[in-house]
């Protein structure tokens, strides 16, 4: 007999009770931790492929750049509909790394000359390769707006890469970028945030080479601005690029890009109405400024 047991015949005797484990309601356990966040990989070194015929399986990749919140997933079904061209959701191809499981995988690697963002290269050219060769066409067009960031590297990976600079008018982006999420981000948090991918794209624009799109143009006009972009990429304009909700969806996905009601429609939606100068935070300024958005709302991005 166990010990509980005899102590409960003892305490059932003398006074009617017995011990019993107490349960704890739901609300009183301890909620477990939440996963924390794999931290950022730490920026390493890099250099510019010395053999791009053997070491690239990509020709000419197609980059657009750009904030959050500023079209990408917009321009980059319309430019997928193009049969030479396939733009697949944001690869965030940036954020996949390799390691040397032990020293000798190391030496090994050494010994061919390839260091550990050689070796990361190569895996971002086979991940976009593959899925081009998937799906088909010519070139891939890849959309990630975090590639602003790592501009750089991008252009030492691919030294023929062609990039496609999409701007919008930066209190738009702001507030589409709160919008998106109101409790997580609030409107200065989103206004900051935003700010960081601007200055992002702001400095690629710097150090590259590319065809600049507006992202009112592109919902003003879109067949025109398709044509400049067919023109830049020395390919002939396609109707039915502009036929995007004619084709298959399955590849909106959430957190790969936008995949509200609005780029589920299947059209070109008009673009909201631009703000008036009054209306633009302080920290955007600067930006507006950058970008040409410094008139009033009518007309603001002629310059």
């Amino acid at each position: 007999m166990s010990l509980r047991r005899t102590l409960n015949t003892s305490l059932r005797k003398a006074t009617g009770f017995e011990i019993r484990r107490a349960s704890i309601p739901e609300t009183a356990k301890p909620k477990p931790k939440a996963a924390e966040k794999a931290p950022r990989p730490k920026p390493i070194g890099f250099r510019e492929t010395k053999n791009p015929e053997l070491d690239r399986l990509l020709r000419k990749p197609v980059f657009i750049m750009s904030p959050v919140r500023s079209g990408s997933t917009l321009l980059r079904v319309l430019v997928g509909g193009h049969s030479k061209l396939h733009a697949p959701h944001e690869l965030h191809i940036r954020r996949l790394s390799v390691g040397y499981g032990t020293s000798i995988s190391k030496k090994a690697m050494d010994a061919l000359d390839l260091d550990t963002a050689d070796l990361e290269h190569l895996l971002w050219d086979r991940v976009m390769h593959r899925e081009l060769v998937k799906h088909g066409g010519e070139f891939i067009v890849e959309k990630t707006p975090s590639n602003a960031f790592a501009w750089k590297r991008i252009a030492a990976c691919w030294p023929d890469a062609r990039y496609i600079f999409l701007l919008r008018h930066p209190a738009s982006i702001a507030r589409s970028w709160h919008e998106s999420d109101p409790e997580k981000r609030s409107e200065e948090e989103a206004t900051a945030d935003a700010l960081r991918y601007m200055k992002a794209v702001e400095r690629a624009r710097g150090g590259l080479t590319g065809h600049l799109v507006r992202y009112e143009d592109l919902t003003a006009d879109p067949e025109q601005a398709l044509k400049g972009i067919c023109s830049f990429l020395d390919l002939e304009f396609e109707p039915q690029m502009l036929e995007y909700g004619q084709r298959e969806k399955s590849d909106m996905k959430r957190g790969l890009g936008d995949w509200r009601e609005k780029i589920l429609s299947g059209s070109v939606q008009p673009g909201r109405e631009l703000p008036s100068l009054d209306e633009v935070p302080e920290l955007l300024r600067p930006m507006c400024e950058a970008w040409g958005y410094t008139k009033d709302a009518e007309g603001a991005h002629s310059a």
